[in-house]
C-alpha cells in the first residue's frame, strides 16, 4: 500500500514544468570578436532565440572574458563596474529574473569590434504556451496538485487494497 501512494504523491506533486534550457552563445563558434563586417552578429544571434526565466547561456571562449554590465556601459564598452565577470574560457550565466541582460567582452578593445550582446529575458506567463517547445508540461499543468492528489488518493487505496486480496 505504501508505496502506491508514495508514487501517486510523486508523480502528482512532481513539478509541473521543466523549463529550462542551455543556449550556446555565438553557436560553434562561441564567444570571439567578430568579423569587421558582421559586428552585429551577437545580438542577431541573441533575437533569434526566446529566452526564459531559468535558462542558462554559455560563453566559450579562449584568451577573453565576458562581463554582464548595465545599459550605459553596454552602449559605452565601459568595462570598470561589471555586475557579472569571468575568464574561465567555459562560463554559464544562469538568467534568473525576466529584463534585458547586457554582456561585453572584458579583452581591450572587443567589445569596440562587436564583441557584446544584450539578450532580452521573457516575463513568465503561465497562459502563453506558444513557445510550447520550452516547456514540457504534465497532463495536469495549471490544476494544483494536491487537489489531484486529494481526488485520486481514495481511488489508489481502494485499488491497492483490493490487490492485496488477489
Amino acid at each position: 500500500m505504501t508505496t502506491s501512494v508514495v508514487f501517486v504523491l510523486v508523480i502528482l506533486l512532481g513539478p509541473q514544468y521543466v523549463a529550462s534550457l542551455e543556449f550556446d552563445v555565438g553557436g560553434p563558434k562561441g564567444w570571439v570578436v567578430p568579423p569587421s563586417n558582421d559586428t552585429n552578429i551577437y545580438n542577431i544571434w541573441a533575437s533569434h532565440n526566446r529566452f526564459q526565466v531559468g535558462d542558462s547561456i554559455r560563453f566559450r571562449y579562449r584568451k577573453d572574458s565576458v562581463m554582464q554590465v548595465g545599459e550605459e556601459d553596454y552602449k559605452r564598452c565601459n568595462s570598470t563596474h561589471p555586475t557579472f565577470f569571468s575568464n574561465i574560457g567555459n562560463t554559464e550565466f544562469r538568467l534568473q529574473h525576466s529584463g534585458t541582460f547586457y554582456f561585453i567582452s572584458g579583452a581591450t578593445g572587443h567589445c569596440e569590434k562587436g564583441q557584446k550582446m544584450a539578450i532580452r529575458v521573457l516575463v513568465p506567463d503561465d497562459h502563453d504556451k506558444s513557445h510550447g517547445y520550452h516547456d514540457a508540461v504534465t497532463p495536469f499543468a495549471g490544476v494544483s496538485g494536491i487537489i489531484i492528489t486529494l481526488l485520486f488518493l481514495p481511488f489508489v487505496l481502494a485499488c491497492d487494497a483490493f490487490g492485496s486480496y488477489m
